[in-house]
């Protein structure tokens, strides 16, 4: 019993002794790892600055405007007798929309061919008469007063001739608008005027309204500031000009299958909005497009030759919003570099100023990297290498912890 206690005794004293030895080789041992990570060199990846030229790409909002647009109106007053077309069907220049009641023209027209048809009987006249007074004139059997005054009412005879014709030509014209033509070929709306309704030449509102919508035309407003330093570039010789080709993002986000072209910008600018109208036209066979609708249009509207193409996580942004990249500088030290990149082309970040052919960009491993950091940089494009497990990795692993951490 005495021998138990004793022992007891012993481990109790002994026990603390033992834990204190071994505190100062703990703290020994975090110290020297923490050492170990802060001389460890980080492995980034990179890209090699590349010039090329990069479409600058923008976005405008527009509409569609109808290619063609007529308004169907009366030249003659009367009351609409037929009509000769289906709402919301095609129509041909020149076809028959309205019948105007004709009874009153058509008797305008026979009363301005008698009205001819008297005129060229007093000519006739007329002109026999000054034809005999001619000779008689010449032997002085008769006055010449009266040879003259023959001779003038021929030619006021002949001149109601040609009044009464024109009267006559009116008067015919008048009973071919009874009958309202279509102006342009296109799609014809509902009728705005009914059969019995009374037309009249005067009035403001059009019988119907036609539209052509193939081809159509997309209006787009651009910011006037853009397009004067677009203009400006162009002129410098800083951007190259771009191609005309447009694409349609209807609304809803679907796009649109055919592309169209910019025909002109406005040159006059909207003093309510600061904007310059641009116009695109675009093939419409099927009808998909409708005038008034809202789409977004995009297309390049210039070429910078002189930018560079890089991953959008590669630049930084400071706290006052300027871009940054970090760069593989001398001695394989990390170096930070400002540059502009105020725009995006596709996955990409547009720099436009402070890269050069040739610059190792920084891409991967960027996560806590500071300025003069050793770096052990490896081209992004790199295939992993991974290192086969050695006999006291496995059985290190075998153990519970990890064989191979991977090159």
């Amino acid at each position: 019993m005495t021998s138990t206690r004793a022992i007891r005794w012993r481990r109790e004293r002994l026990l603390p002794l033992m834990l204190m030895a071994t505190i100062p080789l703990a703290a020994c041992s975090g110290k020297q790892d923490t050492d170990q990570s802060k001389n460890k060199t980080a492995q980034v990846g990179y890209i090699v600055a590349d010039q090329s030229s990069v479409p600058v790409a923008v976005t405008l909002n527009g509409r569609t405007v109808a290619f063609e647009k007529s308004e169907v109106r009366p030249q003659v007053s009367g009351v609409i007798l037929r009509r000769f077309f289906t709402e919301g069907g095609l129509v041909k220049a020149g076809q028959p929309l309205f019948e105007i009641d004709p009874r009153l023209y058509r008797a305008q027209v026979n009363q301005a061919q008698a009205n001819l048809a008297s005129a060229k009987a007093t000519a006739d006249a007329a002109i026999v008469k000054a034809n005999r007074y001619r000779p008689l004139a010449e032997m002085e059997a008769v006055a010449k007063q009266d040879y003259t005054d023959a001779l003038a009412q021929a030619r006021v005879a002949k001149a109601a001739i040609a009044q009464n014709a024109a009267t006559l030509d009116t008067a015919k014209i008048n009973l071919r608008f009874t009958t309202v033509p279509a102006p342009i070929s296109g799609r014809i709306g509902r009728q705005l005027f009914t059969v019995g309704a009374l037309a009249s030449a005067s009035q403001t509102d059009p019988l119907a309204v036609i539209q052509r919508l193939d081809p159509i035309y997309v209006d787009m407003q651009q910011s006037a500031a853009d397009l004067t330093n677009l203009r400006r570039q162009l002129a410098a010789g800083g951007v190259d000009p771009g191609s005309t080709q447009v694409h349609l993002t209807l609304d809803g986000g679907n796009r649109y299958p055919q592309a169209g072209v910019v025909q002109f910008s406005e040159v006059t600018v909207d003093q309510t909005t600061g904007t310059v109208t641009l116009r695109a036209r675009f093939p419409n066979p099927n009808g998909l497009l409708l005038p008034g609708m809202f789409v977004t249009a995009s297309f390049d509207q210039a070429t910078d030759p002189n930018a560079f193409l890089i991953p959008q996580n590669a630049v930084q942004r400071d706290f006052d919003g300027s871009a940054y990249v970090m760069l593989v500088g001398p001695d394989n030290k990390a170096m930070r570099r400002k540059v502009t990149a105020d725009r995006t082309y596709q996955i990409y970040a547009v720099v436009t100023a402070g890269l050069k052919n040739g610059d190792k960009v920084i891409t991967q491993g960027l996560n806590g990297l500071r300025q003069g950091a050793a770096i052990k940089p490896v081209a992004s494009t790199a295939p992993q290498k991974i290192a086969p497990p050695r006999d006291g990795d496995s059985k290190q692993g075998a153990a519970g912890a990890p064989a191979n951490k991977g090159g």
